[in-house]
């Protein structure tokens, strides 16, 4: 009898915590999939990072709202680490241990960090984070970037600026991180490679800082007439107000991280005219993709260009992890690490309705798009200059 009770005991167990993402209620057959969520709701770049998780969390909660994938619904674990990476590294392995069968991470210093420890957990992982590294699978099997790598967008731009003025100084204002110093390398490198005769010089831009002026001035000496800003929109916005009070003939080009409706508020008047690269297109630009968010919102009463375009940008993050966990289990497969990998590298290309480009990954590469469109600020909005733009061949 004792027999009896302890293997009914394991069984009930098991019952309870098996299925895909090992997480599951134990209530039917359909389990939970666990997926953890690494977010920066109150560290250096929560301005970005709130909105973005909020668009993940959304897609999840359409997502089960609509019966779950293949009958699952989906198991969120979202938890803020403060942009902070010891912080990450112990949220990762938190969200291991719950059973996690795919990781939302954040950004370029803990998605690197954690590079090793993806490998080794076999668990696919997918961040805010677009650098280059993270797109070869030799070194980096498990990740997997959405969107152009930080070097790609500053590639296109490059190729723009060296169309537009073939001799200008172009000044790299960077966040003193990982994430800012991403593309730097491959720029002076891709200016070489192309023969281009542009001038680029990169300027550190300190964490916290009221304004940029120090290095604005040096970069009127050097004689610029681009400042290129890997950064945040909040600082991109100081430095676009410095621009104005000091008159200088330069202009911004934002990468992704400051093209956004948060720069065009805070900058206020002085946004005008500067141009923004940007690989996801803004809620006020129009695109097909935008309507089932729209749908979304409109059933929870939120408004959609108040959320703005990083909501946009978290909720399709969220798509293509999904869709390759929907993949893994319309093909057979039990869900783990690996199947999911396979799936996303075979899944065909994932139409996102012109939100940003096809997003296609493979086994020998996990960069899943490389089209950014250009846009200019005019009268405090939008307007497209270049769209679905490629880094010249």
């Amino acid at each position: 009898m004792r027999k009896l009770i302890c293997a009914a005991a394991i069984l009930a167990l098991a019952a309870g915590c098996g299925g895909p993402g090992g997480g599951g209620n134990g209530t039917d057959d359909k389990q939970d999939i666990v997926i953890g969520l690494i977010a920066d709701l109150t560290g250096a770049t929560a301005d970005v990072g709130k909105p973005t998780n909020e668009g993940m969390l959304a897609y999840i909660d359409d997502v089960n709202a609509k019966g779950g994938v293949d009958g699952h619904k989906i198991k969120a674990l979202s938890e803020d680490y403060a942009y902070k990476v010891p912080v990450a590294e112990e949220k990762y392995k938190k969200f291991v241990a719950e059973g996690a069968a795919a990781i939302m991470g954040w950004g370029t210093g803990d998605s690197e960090a954690l590079r090793s420890k993806v490998k080794d957990d076999q668990l696919p992982f997918m961040s805010a984070s677009y650098a280059e590294v993270l797109t070869d699978p030799k070194q980096s099997p498990y990740n997997f970037v959405v969107a152009p790598t930080y070097s790609d967008q500053l590639r296109v731009v490059l190729d723009y600026l060296a169309g537009q003025d073939p001799a200008a100084q172009v000044a790299m204002f960077h966040h003193d991180s990982p994430f800012g110093t991403a593309p730097l390398a491959d720029g002076e490198k891709w200016i070489k490679d192309k023969g281009y005769q542009l001038g680029f010089k990169p300027y550190p831009m300190k964490a916290g800082a009221t304004d940029h002026v120090g290095i604005l001035q040096q970069a009127k000496a050097q004689g610029v007439k681009y400042v290129v800003i890997q950064n945040v929109s909040s600082p991109a916005a100081v430095v676009a107000k410095d621009i104005a009070a000091q008159k200088l003939d330069m202009r911004i080009v934002c990468l992704n991280w400051c093209s956004d409706e948060l720069f065009i508020k805070i900058a206020g008047p002085a946004a005008e005219n500067h141009l923004m690269l940007q690989p996801f297109a803004p809620p006020s630009v129009a695109k097909p993709g935008h309507q089932p968010i729209r749908d979304y919102c409109q059933t929870k009463g939120l408004d959609l260009d108040a959320k703005g375009l990083h909501f946009v940008q978290g909720w399709y993050t969220m798509h293509a992890m999904v869709k390759g966990i929907e993949k893994a289990l319309a093909d057979g497969k039990e869900l783990t690490g690996p199947t999911i990998r396979t799936a996303l590298e075979t899944m065909p290309a994932l139409d996102t309705g012109g939100v940003i480009g096809p997003i296609k990954f493979t086994a020998d590469s996990h960069r899943g798009a490389t089209a950014s469109s250009l846009y200019r600020v005019s009268g405090g909005k939008f307007t497209e200059v270049v769209a679905n733009t490629v880094p010249k061949a």
